[in-house]
């Protein structure tokens, strides 16, 4: 049984190595000079520190503190109104009743079968007629609307939640003459913590990581986000700072980690929270 054992531990170290290397591999690229950086060794022989400070004002004209601004303000502008209007569409569908209120609950379900490469032309072409190209518009109104990355699946999740909320508080509420809009407000969202929290870190770090999405409607470099930044390293042109690209891109993905590790334990909770607690 021991011996059983010592192979499995044994075969997934392995594993685990094997898919940490790129990794591990990424982290010592990003103090290598371009010179070293077709070598064999992982670690640069002589680290260049350099890289961070030199890329971080690799962009002429900018720092990469006034792209990371770019990301944060679109990227709360997106969490916020993607809180708002899942929760208030959750609450309708699990708590109001109206014509045909299963058959746009199944619609909001089969979105989330449908590839978003389906819808990119026509989305594009829309928000072209409306002028929002190279605006922020194509990305939060999308998520005002309950829409946008993760919409249906947000919704699904809420709605789930809700419906293990005792409809007795609803009742009560309205004996003290509550409206719907009170008893979603005063009672419903706030004990919605828990999976606005799961929706929040999900919106949070899908956003971060929608490349496509930024690079097809921002053209101009002052609203570029991180991840266009680093896509200007690449010229075709001329000679490429490999140490700078992989420095800037290590430190492009540090706030999603810190809000994933941080955050690991409310996810895990808001997925599989469906009721109150005792």
């Amino acid at each position: 049984m021991k011996k059983k054992s010592w192979i499995s531990h044994l075969i997934l170290i392995s594993i685990g190595g094997f898919m940490v290397y790129p990794i591990i591999w990424w982290v010592g690229a990003a103090f290598k000079s371009n010179e070293e950086m077709n070598s064999i060794n992982i670690f640069p022989e002589t680290p260049v520190f350099s890289n961070f400070t030199e890329g971080w004002i690799a962009i002429p004209g900018f720092t990469f503190t006034h792209f990371y601004m770019n990301t944060f303000v679109l990227i709360l502008a997106v969490l916020f109104t993607t809180l708002i209007s899942c929760s208030l569409v959750a609450f309708a569908f699990a708590r109001l009743d109206f014509p045909l209120r299963n058959f746009w609950f199944a619609i909001v379900l089969i979105t989330l079968m449908l590839p978003s490469q389906i819808t990119l032309v026509p989305q594009y072409d829309l928000f072209n007629a409306f002028g929002w190209v190279n605006t922020y518009l194509p990305f939060i109104v999308p998520h005002l609307l309950a829409g946008g990355i993760g919409g249906s699946f947000f919704i699904f999740l809420l709605v789930q939640f809700i419906r293990g909320i005792p409809r007795e508080l609803d009742e009560a509420a309205k004996m003290d003459g509550c409206s719907w809009f009170g008893i979603y407000w005063r009672i419903v969202l706030p004990l919605m913590k828990p999976p606005l929290v799961t929706v929040g870190i999900y919106c949070f770090l899908w956003n971060w990581d929608d490349f496509l999405g930024h690079l097809i409607y921002l053209n101009s470099v002052d609203k570029y986000t991180v991840g266009l930044a680093l896509k200007m390293f690449v010229d075709s042109n001329s000679a490429v700072p490999w140490g700078q690209l992989f420095a800037m891109s290590l430190v492009s993905i540090i706030p999603a980690i810190i809000i994933f590790f941080f955050a690991q334990r409310h996810i895990v909770e808001g997925v599989a929270t469906t009721g109150l607690k005792g």
